[in-house]
């Protein structure tokens, strides 16, 4: 059986067998439309409530009607609201564990755009020799610490991440976002970047958060 994106249906109702639902499983893992497919299938229970059974035909089996039936419904719902997305790819994720996650934690995100307002304790910084100037706020929560932060003075283009270091040395990444060519806090563009992240490791436990980028050099060292 070749692997199409018409089998999302199939494999969300069990209708594959044991092959080709392995088959369908590595495909998927690759594939960038069929995992957002997938969770739709499995929220959109309530659409499918009420229809009328699926009688087959001599040309086409239960299972095939099902499948089609499936995703044209799947289609008008998706024409009439483009509001499943984000519950697509947070249902996908937990249907396909750490592969999945793994895959889409690799692109790079740009990063929520907060409230421009530094929460909690504050501490500033600035990079010495390129200028590169930050402030966070800290508050705690009972999940860990809330952090928010201004960046100015960077230019890119750069792919950065913010990393927050304990007393201990573990170290966590709360968020990643991309700098553009344009840069933030510089001559033309004017306006901070404001982003918003959290970690495990509580407030008091914190000892510095970084500003890196991704698999290069550390553009920006605040002590807290």
């Amino acid at each position: 059986m070749s692997i199409e994106h018409v089998d999302v249906a199939a494999y969300s109702l069990g209708l594959l067998n044991a092959a080709d639902r392995e088959q369908f499983e590595a495909h998927l893992a690759q594939c960038r439309t069929c995992p957002a497919e997938l969770a739709e299938f499995a929220a959109m229970a309530d659409l499918f409530a009420g229809l009328d059974p699926v009688e087959a035909t001599p040309d086409e089996p239960d299972e095939t009607a099902i499948v089609d039936l499936m995703s044209r419904r799947a289609r008008a719902a998706r024409r009439r609201s483009r509001q499943w997305t984000g519950l697509a790819i947070a249902a996908s994720i937990a249907l396909l564990g750490g592969g999945i996650a793994a895959g889409i934690a690799a692109v790079p995100q740009q990063p929520a755009q907060v409230s421009n307002q530094i929460l909690g304790t504050v501490h500033t910084a600035t990079n010495p020799t390129s200028g590169i100037t930050g402030t966070v706020g800290l508050l705690s929560k009972p999940w860990g610490t809330l952090v928010t932060m201004k960046l100015g003075k960077v230019t890119g283009p750069l792919d950065c991440e913010l990393i927050a270091i304990s007393k201990s040395g573990v170290r966590r990444v709360l968020v990643g976002w991309l700098v553009p060519a344009a840069g933030y806090g510089v001559r033309g563009h004017p306006a901070d970047l404001f982003i918003e992240g959290g970690t495990s490791i509580s407030k008091q436990d914190l000892s510095l958060l970084q500003v890196q980028v991704v698999g290069g050099s550390t553009l920006l060292t605040i002590p807290v």
